[in-house]
Order: structure tokens, then C-alpha cells, then sequence
């Protein structure tokens, strides 16, 4: 079929604009794929992934993947791309991943919303991805590499002490600068004097 690279028991599908996975390919593949690569197609879903139980590689960056991203259990999946998606909740995913792929030691979510990165955000800065990797640590605490960079000993050791307060809550679209200013502004007046 066109578009299907075979090497071992590495399969690509690469640009073929598909909207999800076709079946074909999990019935002439799934059953000897360890590393698959889905890269630059139109998914928005994964059903189908079921067919490749055996994976331990799996490349799904530049597709519509977003929120509703669901995985099938994929115990020897050790790396998972997901590069220039459409996701913008981290903290579902995260526990998606830990429930799904306990082998995961390699995550990498760069270009998505749920990955603040200054490079695509001018809002963003390094510390919001420090507080990020901090936060993807914590929840998944076996990962060797987070996007393009090592974990280190000490991000391992501040993700257990601080991991768990360092999620991104997007703020209510309800309230602006001004009220939240205002708010604030009220409780620092409201403090008791000494």
C-alpha cells in the first residue's frame, strides 16, 4: 500500500492525511510493530492503536490530537512523541499516560498549548516550563527525558517536594486584569494589624 515503510519491526506512515489510524494497518503490522510513526497526518483519534499491543515506540507529532486523546494500554511503550498537537490539558493526560504506559520513560509535548514554551508563546517564559517539567515529573515519575532534555537529579528531587502545587490553572475567562487586581487588592487591605 502506498504510503507504508516496513524496516523490522519498525512501521511508518507518515503525511498520508488520514483521520485515524486505518485498519488495515493494525491488522498487517499490530501484531509485530515495536516502533510506529504517524507523524504529519490529520488524527484525531487513536482507535485503532489497540492492534499494535506490542509497542514500545510511538510518533504522533504534527496530527489534530487534542484533549480526547485516548490511548489503549501499551505496557512496553517506553517513548511517546506527541509534537504540534492540539493538547491543552495537562493534567488529564498526564494521568491518562501514568494509568496507560507505566514503561513511558520518554514524553515529549513540544508545540502543544499544554507545553508553555516561549518560543511559541510570547506570554510564556522558562519558568513557566520549569513549573511545567516540574508538574510532568510529578505525575510521571519514571521519565528519563522530557521534550528535548534530560531529567535531571534535581528536577527529580524538587518534582516530589513541589511537583503536585506546580499544575497550570488557567484563569476563569469571566474575571479580567482589572477584577482580579481589585480582588486582590481587597484581601491585602483586609489583613489584620499587628
Amino acid at each position: 500500500m502506498a504510503g507504508l515503510v516496513v524496516s523490522g519491526t519498525q512501521v511508518s506512515y507518515i503525511g498520508q492525511d488520514c483521520r485515524e489510524i486505518p485498519e488495515h494497518l493494525g491488522r498487517d503490522c499490530g501484531h509485530f510493530a515495536k516502533r510506529l510513526d504517524l507523524s504529519f497526518n490529520l488524527l484525531r483519534s487513536l482507535e485503532g492503536l489497540s492492534a499494535f499491543r506490542s509497542l514500545e515506540e510511538l510518533i504522533l507529532d504534527n496530527n489534530q490530537l487534542g484533549d480526547d486523546l485516548v490511548l489503549p494500554g501499551l505496557p512496553s511503550l517506553h517513548t511517546l512523541t506527541l509534537n504540534k498537537n492540539r493538547i491543552t490539558d495537562l493534567e488529564y493526560l498526564l494521568d491518562h499516560l501514568a494509568e496507560v504506559t507505566p514503561a513511558l520513560e520518554y514524553l515529549s509535548l513540544l508545540g502543544n498549548v499544554a507545553c508553555p514554551n516561549e518560543l511559541v508563546s510570547l506570554e510564556k517564559d522558562e519558568e513557566d516550563y520549569k513549573r511545567y517539567r516540574c508538574f510532568v515529573l510529578y505525575k510521571l515519575p519514571n521519565l528519563k527525558f522530557l521534550d528535548a532534555r534530560k531529567v535531571t537529579r534535581q528536577e527529580r528531587e524538587e518534582a516530589l517536594v513541589r511537583g503536585a502545587f506546580m499544575k497550570v490553572v488557567k484563569p476563569k475567562e469571566s474575571r479580567g486584569p482589572c477584577q482580579v487586581l481589585s480582588t486582590s487588592w481587597r484581601l491585602l487591605s483586609m489583613k489584620p494589624s499587628t
